[in-house]
């Protein structure tokens, strides 16, 4: 227990810190994207970052099972509705943590001949799955809610209700703080969007504690209508975690990782201008395509160096980059094609 604890405030630590690149302007950059710190080491940076993923996918699985199974007890000597709805939820969210496991351990694999990019894609593929699960949970928990309406049942135990409510909400929030924390950290997008509607959970788990209280001063609709205001609040999870899934699988990248290629491109001396600046995202391994523009008298060979020179800019100025792609803008063949190659941080 004593290693888990040491193990988290050193995660907390490493994904909080900023870690800024000197350049010759002397100035730091706050880099978008993407967490700040890279080490070089003779472990695979992607293979120990997916080391990671799955130490806290495990972990999160631990934490929202133990609490789902508290909540379920409850449920079972008390028949409220509200707490049923937030742990069908705190199930499903237990549940996907087996797509988010399976897709960081495929990622481990190397490319081959037929996947040349490597397996990072199903990481996208598990924020559909989540996403899938999420709304199957949000269906029950409204079918359940919307029955207890037409069929009204009498609520018992009522401080184990408002326990419930908080054990959920303590549960949710070390599982959010975790996942985020380890998602920024090795720069997925799938743990980070599970990180951020854990939290929304362990606010709904709050709302069966007002649940329960409004039961105890005579209002015994208020268990069923806290159970609607839970399922409300999972559709809206469902709504906000397919757009950022689906963004990712289109190839959408935050506008800010563009802006801060323009901006390398700055402190590069021969460049002149960019043409078309491409980015987008295999698994957390931030990929880049882009056109530089330099003098027409310029030589093949000084044009290389200038692309190997914003190559390494990019790199100090987007932790997340694995590969970069370097090409003039008047030559679709890339002279300086050379410069593309895999840089793990």
């Amino acid at each position: 227990m004593l290693k888990i604890i040491h193990d988290w405030f050193g995660l907390s630590s490493d994904a909080g810190a900023g870690h800024g690149h000197h350049h010759e302007h002397d100035h730091r950059h706050g880099h978008a994207g993407a967490s700040h710190s890279h080490t070089h080491g003779v472990i695979d940076p992607s293979i120990a970052a997916t080391d990671k993923g799955v130490w806290a996918v495990k972990w999160s699985f631990v934490i929202l099972a133990a609490t789902a199974a508290l909540q379920m007890a409850v449920v079972v000597v008390s028949s409220s509705v509200a707490l049923l709805a937030d742990t069908i939820h705190n199930v499903a969210d237990a549940t996907t943590a087996i797509p988010l496991w399976i897709a960081f351990v495929l990622a481990r694999r190397k490319p081959s001949a037929t996947f040349t990019y490597g397996l990072g894609r199903v990481e996208d593929l598990a924020g559909l799955a989540i996403v899938a699960i999420i709304l199957f949970s949000a269906l029950v928990a409204g079918y359940e809610a919307i029955d207890r309406f037409i069929h009204p049942h009498d609520i018992t135990a009522l401080a184990w209700v408002a326990v419930a409510g908080v054990l959920g909400f303590i549960g949710n929030e070390a599982v959010a703080v975790f996942r985020i924390r380890v998602g920024r950290a090795i720069n997925s997008a799938a743990l980070i969007a599970d990180g951020f509607h854990a939290r929304t959970d362990g606010l709904t788990s709050l709302a069966v504690v007002l649940g329960a209280l409004g039961v105890w001063l005579g209002f015994p609709l208020a268990d069923p209508i806290i159970g609607l205001v839970i399922t409300v609040a999972i559709f809206a999870i469902v709504w906000q975690s397919s757009r950022a899934v689906l963004t990712r699988m289109l190839d959408g990248v935050d506008p800010d990782i563009i802006r801060e290629i323009r901006h390398a491109a700055q402190h590069v001396t021969g460049v002149t201008g960019l043409g078309r600046v491409q980015a987008r995202w295999l698994g957390h391994r931030l990929h880049a395509d882009v056109a530089i523009r330099v003098d027409d008298a310029m030589q093949v060979a000084d044009a290389r160096k200038v692309a190997e020179a914003f190559r390494q800019e990019l790199f100090g100025h987007l932790p997340a980059l694995a590969e970069a792609k370097i090409r003039l803008a008047s030559d679709p063949h890339g002279v300086a094609a050379d410069a593309a190659q895999d840089h793990a941080h």
